[in-house]
């Protein structure tokens, strides 16, 4: 059994319901054996049919009794597999929001949307099985042994020596059976990843001409993932066999001393009738967690990799202050003031720094610029200041609140995001322009349009804001794309932009068409621009320079030209580039 299955909300009044409900199975299944073997008997004896009618009908309602039994047994799971699989992807899903974008990337998008979409209708699929199963191997086979031996001894003794046999051998083909399923999810999130990998790259791949190549790297990956798939299915073909076998044998054993003992009158008719019934009985439940191990044992291994996902630690334990601040309403205005003191990040315990002692004092609005060389931080100082990171160590001071980090609801509802490459929806133009706010009206959709310079794309476009863009639709250009999202930002007019290499992959030509539309968009906001394109800095209002995860030197471009630190030689650099 899975031991975190005793720790999902609702376990226990699910499985008290279900060993009560398998309890009275039990006893209408050695009822139901009795009365059979007590009809055939009599009949054998040579009584009239007639006089078996009462026992008859007590055996058909036992036998429904027992089948009615199973079928709530199976609503009842279905019921606690339905919410604790809705409730494990909520988790999930709010855990992904609180790791960030890093951790994706980290895990791999495709084997996220896997294992939240399939995943989860596995893992369902799982419990409403698994539970049934186990309460049925925990009580039907010994009620049943109890009871042979009450009217047997001798395939009392055979019955309970052959269950040992049978559960380690079961248990030996089950870790077999793992280990090629572990392989086999390995090879199905790299599928995955692949997949969705190749998917986003199409455009560029037709673009260079590879696009035929690339299949048959796509070839690979799937011939691998369907050898993963015939081995693990060769070793639960192989335990199924290996089930069956053993328990006809040990019914074939019993049934010969059953019948050994009848012709010498050593034993009744009625009670070799009814221990043959029951025999196969006693392994039932067993043979059927042993079939349904194989069917569930990738639900299983999803539930456990959502719950890795649930209780991976977020980087700092004073995330549990920020968490008390989470329901409170927060504004971002003139007056406003947002502190880092001391912030840093380590993503592994014993590896580099990515940022080191930031201390920043933030106040009202204006364009912020973050630059530094390749590596500097600046990728991670946005992901902090965008509620994606939760720091390793520092501090955050919101107004008159302290923090641990700005990973917060309240606060992510105040920032909108534009990164280097913003995601396109396989909708609508205008359903893609709404992602930050759901509820806008045609005009307002409109006038996003419009100042984000997407006026002429929607003119050429056959249904306008309605066309269909993204995988499946009309595929947009880089700038194009980019002006989306300065749509998106322009419609939800929220008081914090943050910025990440909005421009980095864009030609020069259409960085410069876009950088008057991004300026008016920067005003009466809050900006925070991360990019290694010094051309932006004389726009900002103030400048912050990283230099190896540490703040170097902060001022306005004059400012920081006249001191000739570590931002005059990052023009220097550049200038002797171009030179």
């Amino acid at each position: 059994m899975d031991r975190n299955l005793l720790g999902y909300k609702g376990i226990k009044p699910t499985l008290a319901a279900v060993l009560l409900l398998t309890l009275v199975q039990s006893v209408s299944i050695i009822l139901l054996a009795r009365w059979l073997a007590e009809v055939l008997s009599a009949l054998f004896a040579g009584e009239p049919l007639q006089t078996q009618y009462d026992k008859i009908m007590m055996f058909l309602g036992a036998f429904l009794i027992r089948h009615i039994i199973g079928f709530f047994q199976q609503k009842i799971s279905y019921a606690f597999a339905e919410r604790t699989g809705a409730s494990l992807r909520k988790q999930v899903m709010e855990k992904l929001f609180q790791l960030g974008p890093r951790f994706a990337k980290q895990e791999g998008t495709g084997n996220l949307v896997t294992l939240v979409l399939e995943g989860a209708a596995k893992f369902r699929n799982y419990l409403e099985l698994i539970v049934p199963r186990m309460a049925g191997m925990s009580i039907i086979p010994w009620i049943i042994l109890v009871y042979i031996f009450m009217q047997d001894i001798t395939s009392g003794i055979i019955l309970i020596l052959s269950m040992p046999i049978l559960i380690v051998f079961m248990i030996l083909i089950g870790l077999a059976a793992r280990k090629h399923t572990e392989k086999q999810l390995d090879t199905y999130r790299t599928l995955s990843n692949h997949f969705v990998d190749s998917l986003r790259g199409l455009e560029t791949l037709k673009l260079l001409g590879q696009s035929r190549s690339h299949s048959d790297t796509i070839a690979r990956v799937s011939d691998r993932y369907r050898s993963a798939t015939m081995r693990t299915l060769r070793v639960a073909f192989l335990s199924s066999f290996a089930l069956d076998f053993f328990t006809m044998l040990s019914v074939a054993v019993v049934a010969v001393g059953l019948g050994l003992r009848l012709v010498n009158g050593e034993l009744a008719l009625v009670t070799g009738l009814t221990v043959l019934i029951l025999a196969p009985e006693y392994f039932l439940p067993v043979r059927m967690v042993g079939s349904d191990f194989h069917a569930t044992l990738d639900g299983k291994e999803a539930g456990a990799a959502m719950q890795l996902i649930i209780n991976e630690p977020l980087t700092q334990e004073t995330d549990v202050q920020s968490m008390g601040q989470e329901e409170r309403e927060l504004n971002w205005t003139m007056d406003s003031r947002l502190i880092l003191s001391g912030v840093g990040v380590q993503h592994q315990q014993e590896g580099p720094h990515s940022l080191q002692e930031v201390s920043l004092d933030m106040q009202g609005l204006g364009k912020i610029g973050i630059i530094g060389a390749s590596g500097a931080g600046k990728s991670t100082l946005i992901d902090v200041l965008g509620g994606f990171l939760n720091p390793s160590a520092g501090s955050v001071m919101l107004d008159d609140q302290r923090l641990g980090s700005l990973t917060m609801d309240a606060w992510r509802k105040l920032t909108t995001y534009i990164p280097q490459h913003p995601y396109i929806f396989s909708s609508t133009l205008a359903d893609n322009i709404r992602f930050y706010a759901p509820d806008a009206d045609v005009s307002d959709v409109e006038q996003a349009v419009a100042a984000a310079g997407l006026s002429e794309l929607v003119h050429s476009l056959p249904h306008g804001t309605e066309e269909i863009i993204g995988n499946g639709g009309r595929q947009l250009s880089g700038g194009q794309e980019q002006r989306v999202a300065l749509a998106r930002a322009f419609l939800s007019d929220r008081p914090v932009i943050l910025l990440d290499e909005p421009t980095a992959h864009l030609d020069i030509e259409t960085e410069y068409e876009l950088k008057q539309t991004m300026l008016s968009l920067f005003e009466n906001k809050l900006v925070f621009l991360a990019t290694h394109r010094l051309h932006w800095m004389p726009d900002m209002d103030r400048i912050i320079v990283l230099d190896h995860g540490r703040v170097a030197e902060t001022g306005t471009h004059e400012e920081l030209i006249a001191r000739r630190g570590v931002y005059y030689e990052l023009i220097q650099s550049q200038l002797g580039g171009v030179e």
